[in-house]
């Protein structure tokens, strides 16, 4: 039987600001209805990059879309595709990036805002340019905007595989900064637009995954290896088996854990193993609850 998937990618929102600042999804944590692990970005930690390692499983040296400026048309298996080759239904609602890398025709701006498309990568797209943006003009939809436009497709489609990419924050991280009060506001903007949407995605049987491209270094830059750019947060509403809460996931697992969920099969250039596997079982706690004598909770639903 196959499964469904909802990404979601806070874009710029590094870990420390994810846990700090998201009270939805820490208290859903908290509750054992989701499971948090620090997930360690693929370098360099530029958006175009990271887009493509979290969609195709490998790094940005290997797949060859190393910045914003090397953007260009996916060459190697990914989410999108291999779900379209297998017969699964696709669909995003997401900045024009996306389009660039998954659909078979440049993006224009007048034409492409709606993909209904059954025959590309992305069936059915949802797509916003940020054309313009800088400190004078953040460009970013709604959250909530976008959470109604990912739920008009979920209602519409049903798709195996929805991503849902914002990247307010981002955008609000480069004007002022990773620690400004405007950039970890925005990061709860997020988690609030998201807390009025998981609990139905849920319920309506997908596992939900909330994660980040990279972070945000506190002069408002990404790209380097240090721990604020690299660190990311990864939330996962699942009740499948996962590793210890412990322990550090890399991104380049992110896809083959995707289409393992879904139940498509994993192609050979993705070579990191899915890190969530099963369908029925109880979580794995972090040492201190183990030593504690607690017994692991088990996932609860909506």
């Amino acid at each position: 039987m196959n499964g469904k998937v909802i990404l979601v990618i806070m874009d710029g929102v590094g870990h420390d600001a994810a846990v700090t600042q998201c009270g939805f999804l820490e208290g859903c944590v908290e509750l054992g209805r989701a499971r948090r692990w620090k997930m360690r970005a693929a370098l360099p930690t530029v958006s175009a990059a990271i887009y493509e390692t979290l969609h195709t499983g490998l790094s940005p040296i290997d797949h060859g879309v190393t910045g914003n400026e090397a953007l260009r048309r996916s060459t190697r298996p990914n989410t999108f595709s291999t779900c379209r080759q297998h017969g699964l239904r696709t669909a995003a609602v997401a900045q024009s990036f996306f389009f660039t890398l998954y659909q078979s025709r440049p993006y224009d701006p007048l034409l492409d805002v709606e993909c209904d498309e059954p025959g590309e990568a992305i069936q059915y797209g949802r797509f916003y340019s940020m054309e313009g943006y800088g400190a004078a003009n953040a460009a970013a939809p709604a959250e909530i905007d976008l959470c109604a436009q990912a739920n008009l497709l979920i209602r519409r489609t049903d798709p195996s595989y929805l991503l849902l990419h914002t990247c307010s924050a981002d955008t609000l991280g480069h004007t002022f900064g990773g620690d400004s009060a405007e950039y970890l506001k925005q990061a709860w903007r997020i988690d609030n637009a998201l807390a009025r949407v998981i609990p139905s995605w849920v319920e309506a049987g997908y596992d939900v995954f909330v994660t980040a491209d990279h972070g945000m270094s506190s002069k408002g830059s990404h790209g380097g290896a240090e721990a604020g750019m690299r660190d990311v947060a990864f939330y996962a509403f699942s009740d499948a088996a996962g590793p210890r809460e412990d322990q550090v996931l890399e991104q380049l697992a992110v896809a083959p854990t995707i289409l393992s969920r879904i139940g498509a099969p994993i192609p050979g250039t993705m070579h990191e193993p899915p890190f969530l596997t099963g369908r029925v079982a109880g979580f794995i706690e972090s040492p201190a609850v183990v030593s504690a004598g607690r017994a692991p909770r088990k996932p609860a639903r909506w």
